[in-house]
């Protein structure tokens, strides 16, 4: 992960309309609500539309809300949902900020929440460490959410807590959903954290932006904002826009690399190889990609039937051995097509001799694309997948 700083300067006059989301919507058949946007303002969100994001009309106003409220949509339901800034009362006092969830299959419904009032939905738990001197527990800030290929992807702003000498420390914790309401969240450490190198840009906060990221060639984008802080004071001093990118699809590998201890949760093969076995699965489409980085080593694929036995056409050692270091290279095995097993219930069973394996698909096309959701989109992607017939 790179975080670098760009050259964006928010102005203090700009803090009674702010926390400004917005999302371009591909798929909406009215022109003229393309654009959608949500801006907090007198303890509730303005909704506005526009045909090309320049021109706006405000057309609905929703219920009570925090000043760090968001939304994003959920293809995998049809569903716009709003992450709400809530507060936690414990007698007669506040604890902690958490989120509360509203959804509905169309934006505008969101007016005054309709008929059904927001739930409770996610907070911080005690996996969500505080920084030390910090005066209070970690609370949840913020919730950003993306669709990223098969799963929600979850951007958590963690607030560190806060001490006297420190303005309001918040980091981003990443998560991954299967519906977009529950999450799991294995790693608690910072994916998008602050600088603890006084005077720098992100030596306060960190918050992720809406959409997540963008798909520029092999890489994810992800702006954010920073906060400089001032030393000493409860202040957020300059506040800038960051970027910081990653490689497509490098949230997590599978990694194997012999001799290295820091490598964990091995699983040896017979034959002195890493192995992961999927579960039982079925896909539709004849071309399988990986993306791996294998350089000083090669990747074979066998394909297990409901048995776990191997299909003796998509075998090791008829499997093509895949090589170097790249966001989508091909699988192939000599004289076999995985057409001839779509719809059939297999397991693949990845051999690693060295290097590591970021993810797998299986397309309908040679040429890769995956038919999955490319978070806020990018200039390869047409429409709101990625796919050849958009």
């Amino acid at each position: 992960m790179l975080l670098r700083r760009r050259g964006y300067q928010q102005s203090a006059a700009a803090l009674e309309r702010h926390r400004e989301s917005l999302w371009l919507d591909l798929d909406d058949t009215d022109r003229s609500q393309r654009y959608k946007m949500s801006v907090w303002y007198d303890h509730a969100l303005t909704l506005s539309v526009s045909p090309d994001g320049i021109h706006w009309r405000e057309a609905a106003r929703t219920g009570p809300s925090g000043d760090r409220s968001t939304f994003f949509y959920n293809p995998f339901r049809k569903v716009w949902v709003f992450s709400i800034r809530a507060d936690e009362n414990v007698g007669s006092s506040i604890s902690g900020r958490y989120r509360r969830y509203w959804e509905s299959p169309r934006f505008l419904d969101a007016k005054n929440w309709g008929s059904s009032p927001p739930v409770a939905w996610v907070k911080a738990d005690t996996r969500d460490f505080a920084r030390p001197g910090a005066q209070s527990p970690a609370e949840l800030y913020n919730l950003d959410c993306v669709a990223y290929e098969s799963v929600m992807l979850g951007l958590f702003s963690v607030w560190r807590g806060e001490s006297n000498v420190r303005e309001k420390i918040n980091e981003v914790v990443i998560g991954f959903s299967r519906d977009g309401f529950h999450w799991h969240r294995p790693d608690r450490e910072a994916f998008l954290p602050v600088s603890d190198k006084e005077g720098s840009w992100n030596w306060a906060n960190v918050q992720s932006a809406g959409g997540g990221c963008v798909v520029i060639g092999d890489r994810l984008h992800f702006y954010v904002s920073g906060r400089q802080g001032i030393p000493g004071t409860g202040l957020p001093g300059v506040c800038s826009t960051g970027l910081a990118t990653l490689r497509r699809d490098g949230f997590a590998s599978m990694d194997w690399i012999p001799g290295d201890t820091r490598v964990r949760r091995r699983v040896d093969d017979p034959s002195g190889g890493g192995v992961l076995v999927t579960r039982p699965l079925t896909f539709s489409g004849a071309h399988l990609f990986v993306n791996a980085d294998l350089q000083g080593g090669e990747l074979k694929v066998e394909v297990l039937d409901e048995s776990s036995r191997v299909i003796d056409a998509f075998s090791r050692d008829t499997c093509i051995a895949v090589t170097g270091n790249a966001a989508k290279l091909p699988v192939t095995w000599r004289q076999a097509s995985l057409a001839s097993l779509s719809g059939k219930t297999v397991r693949l069973k990845f051999v690693l001799t060295r290097g590591r394996l970021f993810s797998f698909w299986v397309s309908a096309w040679p040429t890769g694309e995956s038919k999955g959701f490319p978070a806020a989109g990018g200039p390869a992607f047409a429409g709101a997948v990625d796919a050849r017939d958009r």
